[in-house]
């Protein structure tokens, strides 16, 4: 194991130096600057008739937003392309090379999800007040809750790039991951949605990642726009712990199944497919 985790932080190493080399990184600068011109257009905009402001409000909804994006669809999406490119199949050539590159994989992501929030989350200081912690046990409890957050969702990402085996089938999971961001209270207080609707995003873990952020960053008063006007701690912990077990339980499994299906023919299959649909 030792000689594994060596190899990916090296490959992980090699990815992050290409990636930020790459003219790409631009692009993936371009989101937080514009949702930090939005935070500044919406800084004065009250939320419900409340003296919490729409742009202080958005901050960790962004935050919680970027993280469901790198961390789900992200590495959803690598994995589904490195299938059908052949890299998992030769990954498969080499002793544990497949354990290294999918180590390698999630080390990699942490890193490209927490820098755009990290931009936010400076950026957003300068622009809407009240909106960073103010002591160090709020920062370190900020750092807790992006690292939990993240762990719960890349095992995710990986599991439905494990399962879904093309671009279409991850399009409509992508769909319906954005579909649930919209209800689970992200962008608006969950409170201004129907009962039975509040009681379903409870059920996801989408939601407990918002109202994890919003306690941390919003202040005090702004927990009159939550269920039962309560931030829930302990239980926004619990729920993101048992959402971090069930995708390391379930991750494996899928990876597994995944690499025993590659092969050439497999390959080729797929390669006919892009050339054929384009895709």
């Amino acid at each position: 194991m030792p000689t594994v985790l060596r190899a990916a932080l090296r490959r992980a190493r090699i990815e992050l130096r290409l990636q930020i080399m790459s003219p790409m990184v631009l692009f993936a600068l371009l989101g937080p600057a514009v949702m930090l011109a939005v935070l500044f257009w919406l800084r004065d905009s009250p939320v419900m008739e409340s003296a919490l402001s729409l742009g202080q409000f958005l901050v960790p909804a962004y935050l919680a937003f970027g993280i469901i994006s790198g961390g789900v669809l992200g590495v959803s999406g690598e994995i589904t392309t490195e299938r059908d490119d052949g890299t998992l199949l030769r990954a498969k050539t080499v002793p544990h090379a497949m354990t290294g590159h999918l180590i390698a994989k999630f080390f990699a992501s942490i890193v490209t999800t927490l820098l755009p929030m990290a931009v936010i989350i400076i950026g957003a200081g300068f622009l809407v007040d009240g909106v960073t912690p103010t002591t160090a046990w709020g920062w370190i409890r900020l750092l807790l809750l992006s690292t939990l957050t993240i762990a719960a969702m890349l095992p995710l990402g990986a599991v439905l790039g494990s399962i879904f085996k093309g671009p279409m089938a991850l399009l409509f999971t992508t769909m319906v991951i954005y579909g649930l961001c919209a209800v689970s209270g992200l962008f608006y207080p969950v409170t201004g949605l129907p009962e039975w609707l509040q009681w379903v995003v409870q059920i996801f873990p989408v939601y407990w990642l918002g109202l994890g952020f919003r306690s941390v960053i919003l202040p005090a008063e702004a927990v009159a726009l939550e269920i039962g006007e309560s931030w829930r701690t302990w239980e926004t912990f619990g729920v993101l712990g048992v959402w971090v077990v069930i995708g390391l339980v379930l991750a494996p499994i899928a990876l597994r199944r995944m690499s025993r299906r590659q092969s050439g023919s497999a390959l080729a299959s797929a390669r006919e497919r892009v050339l054929t649909r384009g895709y």
